[in-house]
């Protein structure tokens, strides 16, 4: 009997799982309604794609849970890893990728691959037979959005996620702005200088604040609600919430001087990551935005080094569905009510790109575990992908449940005897416990896969 796999959602999450599953021996059918059905977000048919920031934040495995996820993945042999990195950009400490290279390159993986078939067209029910992952993200298209709704007796759970601009490089007046990462962040003097900086004075600042309470946003739809997930919010909410927020948040102009003047300190520095290989494109880091397009533009070219900005893409903003995963999913991401569907990626309530396609790799895993008969037991809470999935289907109170990224409070506590840890001595003890359990792990799964 042929054991298939079906994955609906060519995201982060199903490319993962797909690639998952096929290295497994299952046979998968991945299944993507674009160019069929297109989204506002999506500019490409390619499969991984990037739609808001390129980065996969950082890669530091020893003192930031992200960067332990990224180490993960990359021992489980995750694909999506393996294509960020062969398509990095620098990026201090961060880990930021090509984004158009990094999508085709995917692609091209899959699509190679003799164990998955690629169909082209939406899936609209959550099937009763087969066995089928769903990993639609934060744009599931309104009729399988009606359908999981239907089934989980419950409306979806929304917040709205914003996309930050991108700038070309050629427009930036660099009599104005200069190359730096904060702290002078890197090992290499390209990582060093990853960032371009756009200085503010304490006027211009006031100013630019100013204009962005004062300028059009976007209006919701009826019946919507403005339930925003922090990690992301819009520049303007955050000026909302007082006016120097943002000099301490994105805006914050510490670690960093000014090539230009260096004697004089900015009062708020404004930073623009670099989006591919070529350095041609830069998106602005953390400014998100509900501001229509001419608002934007007319905001944004407020700030130094851009008066002539002229924008690769403006930001937007987009509902994000999922689910309440506490009550819904069982710790195989198996809807309860209908155990032959699993949920992966952001529409489980994980945040961040990294998180998506972690949720993808174990779903593709344990789902190829269940195809073949195999014991597959959920990772360990010490490891980055146990704390994050024992979060969303379980540990995480469902009354309050919001998206999270993995971080060291979703990890069960470090033994501190004898005193008190420092900081970085506590971290570090997080990510050698979790690399030996996850090691461990990986051989069970390993050995159950044989």
């Amino acid at each position: 009997m042929t054991k298939t796999l079906h994955i609906v959602g060519g995201g982060m999450a199903g490319s993962e799982a797909a690639w998952q599953a096929a290295h497994m021996g299952v046979q998968v059918v991945l299944h993507e309604m674009r160019p069929t059905q297109g989204t506002f977000a999506h500019q490409t048919e390619y499969l991984a794609e990037m739609v808001c920031s390129n980065s996969f934040r950082s890669d530091d495995d020893e003192q930031n849970a992200v960067g332990l996820l990224h180490w993960e993945m990359r021992a489980a042999g995750g694909l999506i890893m393996q294509m960020a990195d062969e398509h990095a950009l620098p990026a201090g400490g961060a880990l930021a990728v090509d984004r158009d290279a990094f999508a085709q390159a995917v692609t091209t993986r899959l699509l190679a691959h003799p164990n998955i078939r690629v169909e082209r067209g939406e899936v609209n029910t959550l099937p009763d037979d087969g066995q089928w992952i769903i990993a639609t993200g934060p744009l599931t298209s309104d009729a399988l959005g009606q359908a999981i709704a239907a089934e989980t007796g419950s409306d979806a759970l929304a917040f709205f996620d914003a996309i930050a601009p991108i700038v070309y490089f050629e427009s930036v007046d660099m009599s104005k702005a200069w190359f730096q990462s904060r702290y002078d962040k890197g090992e290499t003097e390209e990582e060093r200088k990853a960032y371009l900086n756009c200085p503010m004075t304490r006027d211009q600042y006031e100013a630019f604040i100013d204009a962005l309470l004062a300028a059009e946003k976007t209006e919701f739809h009826e019946g919507e609600t403005a339930g925003y997930f922090d990690g992301c919010l819009p520049i303007e909410v955050m000026a909302e919430r007082g006016r120097e927020t943002l000099r301490h948040g994105p805006m914050k102009p510490v670690g960093l001087t000014n090539a230009h003047a260096p004697d004089v300190k900015p009062y708020a520095v404004v930073q623009l990551r670099r989006d591919n290989a070529l350095g041609t494109l830069y998106n602005i880091v953390g400014f998100q935005t509900k501001m229509k397009y001419g608002a934007q533009a007319q905001v944004f070219k407020t700030i130094p080094g851009l008066e002539n900005a002229s924008f690769a893409r403006l930001g937007g903003i987009h509902r994000n569905t999922f689910l309440n995963s506490p009550t819904l999913l069982d710790d195989q991401l198996r809807l309860r009510s209908k155990p032959n569907i699993r949920f992966a990626g952001q529409i489980t309530g994980v945040e961040g790109y990294v998180e998506s396609a972690a949720m993808g790799l174990l779903a593709g895993r344990l789902a190829a575990a269940e195809l073949l008969d195999v014991s597959a037991p959920p990772p360990p809470r010490e490891t980055a992908l146990g704390a994050l999935v024992h979060h969303i289907t379980g540990g995480a109170d469902a009354k309050t449940f919001q998206p999270m990224n993995v971080n060291f409070g979703l990890f069960p506590p470090i033994d501190a005897k004898g005193g008190r840890r420092g900081r970085r001595d506590r971290y570090k003890a997080y990510t050698d416990r979790a690399k030996s359990a996850f090691t461990e792990w990986l051989g069970h799964a390993g050995r159950n896969a044989a």
